[in-house]
């Protein structure tokens, strides 16, 4: 049976003594959320050796929310997948909406990370999405499943089983409109559909993919329920400790 997981994207919020309160309230709650669902934690680079102690000894594993696609080098700024794990991450998250928007970041390029990702033992959440225009546009199926193809088919089935996939509907994060629980589920079972396409039926069904849009207590039973959803990248409800364990609990 294919892992659960409930992972909290912090984004750009909580400075250090914050993300330290954060992590070790999610810790401690953390034994009130079902054995087989797993939780992860993305905290900002600067904190992610703080978060990894503060949750040392509990079921909570550390992501960083990017890295760099060079091993190391002459590049003002960045932080390697070496860094990553020498401070404790086990994941990164790659391709999320807001990079690719806003930082330009390739496919491309998502191959070498994702490459350099998996040659240093980080799991890797991917994230694929379509946004409103491409929605509107009836292009969902085409834009995501160009984006799967376009970074996971270069990659082999073995590596496969440390990577999730996560599903952005793009469109309805910040905007007011939201996506149902059908629009998500058939989504994940495009995802699904093209991975078996190329790994088969036996690695597309142990991928584990999540749901990544405004993700809540309120909406998470109903999109867990969903044969094909296998979690939540949770955005706002993973910086209150009390909403994020509340979302892994609707399992």
């Amino acid at each position: 049976m294919r892992k659960k997981i409930v992972a909290g994207n912090w984004k750009m919020n909580t400075n250090l003594q914050e993300g330290i309160e954060l992590a070790k309230a999610v810790a401690a709650k953390s034994v009130e959320t079902p054995e087989n669902v797993g939780l992860i934690v993305a905290a900002p680079f600067t904190h992610l050796c703080a978060v990894a102690e503060a949750v040392k000894g509990s079921k909570v594993e550390v992501s960083a929310q990017n890295c760099a696609d060079h091993e190391k080098g002459a590049y003002t700024g960045e932080v390697s997948v070496g860094m990553l794990t020498s401070v404790g991450c086990q994941w990164t998250i790659l391709g999320h909406s807001e990079r690719r928007q806003y930082y330009g970041e390739t496919d491309e390029k998502l191959v070498e990370k994702v490459k350099l990702a998996l040659g240093a033992g980080l799991g890797v959440i991917l994230c694929v999405g379509e946004n409103l225009d491409e929605r509107e546009a009836g292009k969902h199926f085409e834009v995501v499943t160009s984006q799967i193809e376009n970074v996971l088919f270069q990659f082999t089935a073995e590596d496969m089983a440390k990577i999730v996939v996560a599903y952005e509907p793009v469109w309805a994060i910040g905007t007011g409109k939201t996506a149902t629980a059908e629009q998500a589920e058939e989504i994940h079972a495009c995802i699904r559909k093209v991975l078996a396409g190329k790994f088969g039926e036996t690695v597309a069904e142990d991928t584990t993919i999540l749901y990544g849009g405004s993700c809540k207590p309120s909406n998470a039973k109903e999109l867990f329920a969903q044969k094909d959803i296998d979690g939540g990248l949770i955005g706002g409800a993973a910086l209150k400790a009390d909403d994020f364990i509340a979302i892994a609990q609707s399992y």
